[in-house]
């Protein structure tokens, strides 16, 4: 695919927006993805990171292995998210401990536009689209009455487990990746090693992400080419939590 460098820079925007959604407890930085038109190329291209593309580097070159990686469109993606996460995180966490009820307002409007949006993909409702939509109304209901864990652990097999389960989150529209850190007791420890630049907890961290975005990719990767209509009606539900 040609694209031009505003296109590029568009598509960091598009990435700093999924950046502060998931960074705020509640929103879906895969709801963002997939209202701003990048999510299945997004879900195409980490899906298609394998051994063959060191293959490709070694038979090829970098340029080939670049092109297969589909490197320009993740590259400008990353960007815009890892400057407005971290940056983002840092504000996060003086709004949420000085103006929370201004955040949360904030972003339940965003997660009521994303219900109506997601829910007009659906092409076809019939008997399953509709038990899905009762299944993920219940199961959001049932992930709202959950506690967040009395103690917080900042060790670092805690953490790599918590970033591999929160990505997963994060890439599927409708569950927030940090929500599922709050729930683990682990969104503080991770508020707190960005603010202090705790590098080697935010390394451990990302080693978990990439582990479980590069396994779940894949999954969900094929749930979207053979059962579109179901996930996201699953997924529409979802939102509200």
């Amino acid at each position: 695919m040609q694209r031009r460098l505003i296109d590029y820079v568009i598509i960091s925007l598009k990435g700093a927006a999924m950046g502060a959604a998931d960074a705020v407890p509640g929103v879906s930085g895969g709801t963002i993805a997939f209202i701003s038109g990048i999510y299945e190329e997004l879900i195409d291209t980490i899906s298609g990171v394998n051994l063959s593309l060191f293959s490709t580097l070694k038979k090829q070159g970098f340029k080939a292995f670049w092109e297969q990686l589909n490197g320009n469109f993740i590259f400008a993606l990353l960007v815009g998210i890892l400057i407005s996460f971290i940056s983002f995180m840092r504000l996060a966490k003086y709004l949420l401990e000085n103006h929370p009820i201004l955040v949360w307002s904030f972003f339940f409007g965003l997660v009521l536009a994303s219900i109506l949006f997601v829910a007009k993909q659906i092409s076809e409702w019939n008997f399953v689209t509709v038990l899905l939509l009762m299944i993920g109304a219940v199961i959001a209901f049932y992930i709202t009455t959950l506690q967040p864990m009395v103690t917080e652990n900042s060790s670092p097999f805690f953490i790599f487990i918590a970033g591999a389960l929160a990505i997963c989150a994060m890439i599927l529209p409708g569950i927030s990746g940090a929500f599922i850190l709050v729930l683990l007791g682990a969104y503080k420890p991770v508020l707190e090693a960005i603010h202090d630049k705790n590098f080697k907890l935010i390394i451990i961290l990302m080693a978990g992400a990439v582990v479980g975005l590069l396994s779940f990719s894949k999954i969900l990767n094929w749930l979207f080419n053979n059962y579109k209509n179901f996930v996201i009606k699953l997924n529409s539900n979802m939102s509200i939590s």
